[in-house]
């Protein structure tokens, strides 16, 4: 059997973590299987529908750099690929389970429902549709129909038995019919179909051969395979895929961190590394492997090696994750991966100043939203120190003076900030009786304003010499007018 997967956002609100693992998922068994991925916009819900959310849809997968073989956007043989552009398809599968009798019209107004809803809940009985329309008589319906008041299609979920189906991880799942939810509404007023009716019908024309999806959707499979034998079609292989969590068990949300892909990317992760974790939570390979690339990935996926278990999202192994990628890159690389981040921070790095920056930062960054922070002070003057913050501890402000001076002096005869800085300042600190750090931190906080910076000598040429011995004087103004008072 060729394999055929999809997978099937809704245009309803942007891309949720959680979501672009399923169609991870989707794509890699696919790819393994060489078999096809498709993608369906299920953009029914028309109150909802937000052409923001459609265009974010394909961003994302844009930017996380795996795509599907049909959908809206590349066409195929079995379109249209909006479910808004199958209305007619929806309707013609309602009329045959109408003249079956596996569905009926219901009549019942908003009203009615509202307030069966309210005293259902009032009288704490079973929730759901009370089957009013299921049993009209022939006259009754040909008095409604007379009437042309609004109606809706609901399917008949048996009265009786149960409904069993075998899903690849679960195994068999059996369901007393009496427990689903009773007879759902399969084609709305408007003549839209619901979730259920168009999802079925879709993977069946679609020739979808296996369904892969989050497992909070496992209490509708046993109302699709009502629906499938009420067609009388075969249904694609199931396979319910575990929830995503957050460390305190509960669903993955807002309250544990970014869940919207677009927020990971705007804080700077790379889509590498949120691919390679992403496909860790739920599934392993072996015990130790984790870094995977994607053509790797399509190589080794299976279905068999997906936990059943519910897997947790675990922030701070992504920024692992994703400090790891970075230092992965080579420094033209990653040169060219933090510009946007720079610039969009307001300021305009030339190539050369890249090229000094990236090695300098590359060690030290999880995430490249962290850059601009780390090198602000290259591209504007950060606040004046204050006298206390140039002196080292155990250090007299008459000692941090000349450290300070002396230091000016040497940069003004540096011509190689790299090995020839370092052995400069070291004969200097040996001159003055200081260690190296005690000698340099004043002239790192009146370079950088502060006291952990990158590489002060790398930074010192990234920002030019002039401007740190502006900073410098600056620097020793302020030691010199206050800080040697006792």
């Amino acid at each position: 059997m060729s394999v055929r997967v999809r997978y099937a956002p809704s245009p309803t609100g942007f891309q949720h973590i959680g979501g672009v693992r399923t169609a991870l998922y989707n794509y890699l068994f696919a790819r393994s299987q060489g078999g096809t991925f498709v993608l369906r916009i299920e953009d029914t819900d028309r109150e909802r529908y937000e052409p923001e959310a459609l265009q974010d849809i394909y961003d994302t997968f844009a930017w996380l750099g795996f795509r599907w073989d049909e959908g809206p956007d590349v066409g195929g043989p079995r379109g249209p690929y909006f479910q808004s552009q199958r209305l007619e398809l929806y309707a013609s599968h309602a009329q045959h389970l109408l003249s079956k009798g596996a569905a009926y019209r219901c009549y019942c107004t908003p009203e009615r429902l509202d307030q069966l809803r309210k005293e259902q809940a009032a009288g704490k009985s079973g929730m759901g549709y009370d089957r009013r329309c299921r049993s009209l008589s022939d006259a009754a319906r040909r008095e409604a129909e007379a009437s042309r008041a609004p109606s809706v299609i609901r399917l008949k979920v048996p009265l009786e038995g149960s409904t069993t189906f075998t899903d690849t991880l679960l195994g068999d799942v059996t369901v007393e019919n009496s427990d689903i939810n009773p007879d759902p509404v399969l084609i709305k007023s408007d003549g839209f179909p619901t979730y259920h009716m168009a999802n079925v019908i879709d993977d069946h024309t679609m020739d979808i051969s296996h369904i892969m999806r989050a497992q909070e959707w496992l209490p509708s499979a046993p109302l699709h395979m009502i629906l499938y034998r009420a067609f009388g079609w075969e249904p694609p292989k199931l396979c319910h895929l575990p929830m995503v969590m957050g460390k305190d068990g509960q669903k993955l949300s807002k309250r544990h961190g970014a869940t919207r892909v677009r927020e990971f990317r705007n804080l700077g992760y790379l889509p590498e590394a949120l691919l390679n974790y992403l496909v860790l939570v739920g599934w392993s390979y072996d015990d130790s492997t984790e870094f995977f690339s994607l053509a790797e990935l399509e190589r080794v996926f299976t279905l068999e090696k997906i936990n059943k278990s519910p897997a947790v999202f675990d922030y701070q192994k992504l920024e692992w994750f994703n400090g790891s990628y970075i230092r992965k890159q080579t420094p033209a690389g990653f040169a060219k991966l933090i510009r946007p981040a720079i610039e969009g921070a307001g300021f305009t790095p030339t190539e050369a100043q890249l090229a000094i920056i990236a090695p300098l930062i590359q060690e030290r960054v999880k995430l490249l939203s962290e850059v601009p922070g780390m090198v602000r002070f290259i591209f504007e003057d950060p606040a004046p120190p204050a006298a206390a913050d140039l002196v080292p501890k155990k250090a007299e402000p008459a000692q941090a003076l000349e450290a300070l001076r002396r230091s000016d002096a040497l940069l003004a005869e540096i011509s190689d900030f790299g090995e020839e800085a370092e052995t400069r300042f070291r004969a200097l600190a040996e001159e003055l009786g200081m260690k190296l750090g005690d000698l340099l931190m004043p002239l790192r906080i009146a370079v950088t304003g502060a006291k952990v910076s990158p590489p002060l000598f790398g930074s010192i040429k990234a920002m030019g010499i002039d401007r740190a011995r502006a900073r410098a004087a600056k620097a020793i103004e302020i030691l010199a007018r206050n800080g040697t008072r006792s």
